[in-house]
């Protein structure tokens, strides 16, 4: 569960050159009161108070939480929750306005967290908190887990409503968290909303899909979910250090590809995976499938091309380990789960009220007329492009290594271009506004004068052409000024005649 496995994943999308195809937002960190709206106060309070340097003052609180063991105190630990939770939360509020279709956290997905307990490294359930956030605008949502683990936290979060669906495929048996059997029908309003399909060792990607599909077609028939929320765990991805599933990239993304064929507003939130260049995999797969692009299987070069060796590619190859999964017993649990879903009502309905305030006013214009207002930290990232990041880079996308910079430079070629352009035109009106000048004589103070008018972006070749017809028109003065003085001489029986500044004055002598 290391945050090292989020940037990989960051990382290798933007040298994909998937960004281009969706917008990235900083998340928003969610206040104690939000987080809250789920978690007992005193538990939130805890989270913000323990470090590793005060761990013996909170001994007991510690044992009450569940926190030290599997779920270990670090530096940041705070922090990490409340960007968890705000990138989910922020996802749910721009599916309420219709901001977008899918929003993906691969940060988010901490489906064990409890009320008031951490479990399975899980500290706060951003899936629960998201999911009352899409509930202010929708009647109904669907929760669909593909992670290994079962979504425990989720479950029973939601275990008395018939508004929360949970559908999670997961190992069973002598298994973290141990819960998710057909039994598991939660209770009052709430029995038989939890559909759980427990599952033996060796999974491939044909079994998984032959028990999902169906399943999943059944439950959107019946319950019609106004949103959906899915959680993409790739820990029952082939080889991972925990999971004993052998699905590939192609057969976990398979499952996010039939959920976004149902056009309804769909939250992806992350979730387990330990062997994290095959997490950073699936990810940047699955946000290459949620945008519909295809991406090529060899890697471009990116901060963590040496996590991919020896092959340096996207998909993985599933392994030689047998598939438990029975035909028999797979049928066997799908009729029972129709079963159980033939027992609900048809699509229920819930008395709409008036509309509670977003979580966040993550649309909400900051105008900044005043200089010196501080500008937020989302206002800023409207402005700014990392060229180390989001560089225009022809070769994105590809096995080597971007230029940082590349937009900068593309931005200032296409400067000089329109600058090419507009001299170009300036050399056409050349003539006209040479003709509209005044006949008058043009010392050399006057023609610097003139110089100094053009403006300074007109082009060297302009301004030479300019010169040199001021030049000609010069001489050309000249030239008319010497012949009236020699008519003036033969005229002129005692006058005197002088040239100062250029000008020609007769003086009368006696």
């Amino acid at each position: 569960m290391k945050p090292q496995r989020v940037r990989m994943a960051h990382n290798l999308l933007l040298n994909y050159g998937l960004y281009r195809k969706m917008e990235i937002y900083r998340p928003h960190k969610a206040t104690q009161e939000e987080m809250s709206k789920f978690h007992s106060d005193d538990y939130v309070k805890f989270l913000r108070c323990i470090r590793p340097d005060n761990m013996s003052e909170y001994n007991k609180l510690m044992q009450r939480y569940n926190v030290g063991e599997d779920c270990p105190v670090f530096d940041g630990l705070y922090e990490f929750c409340q960007l968890a939770t705000g990138g989910s939360v922020a996802g749910a509020v721009k599916l309420n306005k219709q901001a977008t279709d899918i929003a993906i956290n691969w940060a988010g997905g901490l489906h064990h967290a409890k009320k008031s307990e951490a479990s399975g490294f899980c500290y706060v359930n951003d899936i629960v908190l998201a999911i009352l956030e899409l509930l202010k605008y929708h009647q109904r949502v669907l929760y669909i887990d593909i992670d290994i683990h079962h979504g425990d936290g989720v479950e029973e979060a939601f275990y008395t409503t018939d508004r929360v669906m949970t559908l999670s495929l997961h190992k069973y048996g002598e298994y973290f968290p141990g819960t998710g059997d057909l039994r598991g029908h939660r209770c009052g309003k709430g029995k038989y909303y939890a559909v759980n399909f427990p599952l033996r060792d060796g999974i491939d990607d044909s079994t998984y899909e032959s028990i999902f599909v169906p399943l999943l077609s059944k439950i959107m028939e019946m319950y019609q979910p106004g949103a959906i929320v899915m959680q993409c765990g790739a820990d029952s991805l082939s080889g991972d250090r925990l999971g004993c599933f052998n699905l590939t990239l192609k057969g976990h993304a398979r499952c996010l590809d039939i959920v976004k064929g149902y056009n309804v507003p769909l939250l992806l939130v992350g979730g387990g995976g330990y062997t994290i260049r095959n997490v950073a995999r699936c990810w940047t797969f699955e946000t290459a499938t949620a945008l519909g692009v295809e991406v090529a299987n060899e890697l471009p070069y990116n901060d963590y091309f040496e996590y991919y060796g020896p092959d340096f590619k996207l998909h993985i190859s599933p392994s030689n380990m047998s598939n438990q999964n029975t035909t028999e017993y797979l049928e066997r649990v799908k009729i029972r789960l129709f079963e159980n879903l033939r027992m609900l009502p048809h699509a229920p309905g819930v008395q709409m009220t008036d509309i509670p305030e977003d979580a966040l006013k993550v649309d909400t214009e900051i105008h900044t007329e005043n200089p010196d207002k501080r500008v937020s930290i989302q206002a800023s990232d409207k402005r700014i492009t990392c060229d180390e990041e989001f560089s225009d880079s022809d070769d994105e996308g590809g096995p080597v290594r971007r230029e940082a910079g590349k937009l900068r430079k593309h931005q200032e070629n296409f400067k000089n271009k329109r600058l090419k352009t507009d001299s170009n035109t300036d050399d056409t009106n050349t003539d006209k506004v040479s003709n509209e000048k005044v006949s008058e004589t043009i010392s050399e103070k006057n023609t610097e004068q003139v110089s100094e008018k053009v403006p300074e972006i007109i082009s060297e070749k302009l301004q030479e052409k300019i010169s040199e017809k001021l030049q000609d028109k010069t001489k050309l003065n000249t030239d008319e000024d010497v012949k009236k003085a020699d008519e003036l001489s033969q005229n002129g029986k005692n006058g005197d005649i002088t040239n100062k500044n250029g000008d020609l004055t007769e003086k009368n002598g006696s």
